[in-house]
């Protein structure tokens, strides 16, 4: 599907890190922040929970926009199961990465892009396998404290000092971990009518 006029592409995300990722792309964006309650709904996986609210925030954006063309993201990280959110502090933060010493977690980014005036929608859920180091008490608190990274799911920053954390990354796009991922993005924006590298 082609479409002879570019339309506006906007980020649903005030996520620096997304802001970032999108960049490399090097085509014009805007950015909006999306209305979503971000909680959990009863019974539901990790999985469904990051496709659920990459939806909902391009979904929400494009409510007002429906001429645009909008990406929703969204990251869960995911123990054994068990959803591990932002940690907010460094207390929270510290309790996640003694939880995830030694342990392999599913990091389950998805991305969402829609245009309502083209009725179109498009998803995907991009997994990544991340084998934890056995960490000390002393390597967290180090950690933590250089890198803050308290707004980050899982506590930890792949994409800078974090990466001394890891003992294997395991995925098909590596950029899905710093929380867009860009090969599933670009394929759903050329889908769109977006140009990317000077072609739809």
């Amino acid at each position: 599907m082609t479409h002879a006029t570019p339309r506006d592409l906007i980020l649903g995300s005030t996520s620096v890190y997304r802001r970032a990722l999108l960049e490399r792309l090097r085509i014009p964006f805007t950015v909006a922040a999306p209305d979503v309650d971000e909680s959990t709904l009863p019974g539901e996986t990790p999985q469904q929970t990051a496709a659920r609210l990459a939806l909902a925030k391009a979904q929400a954006v494009a409510h007002s926009r429906q001429d645009s063309v909008v990406i929703g993201s969204d990251q869960v990280a995911d123990l054994h199961g068990e959803a591990l959110g932002k940690p907010g502090n460094f207390e929270r933060a510290r309790s996640q990465l003694q939880r995830m010493s030694g342990q392999t977690v599913l990091f389950h980014t998805a991305v969402a892009v829609v245009c309502p005036a083209l009725q179109f929608v498009a998803q995907a859920l991009v997994p990544v396998q991340v084998k934890f180091r056995t960490l000390s008490e002393a390597e967290i608190s180090h950690y933590l404290l250089a890198e803050t990274p308290y707004d980050c799911a899982g506590s930890a920053k792949s994409e800078g000092l974090g990466i001394a954390l890891l003992e294997r990354i395991d995925n098909s796009d590596p950029s899905a971990l710093v929380g867009l991922p860009l090969i599933e993005t670009a394929r759903m924006l050329r889908a769109a009518g977006i140009p990317i590298l000077g072609s739809v």
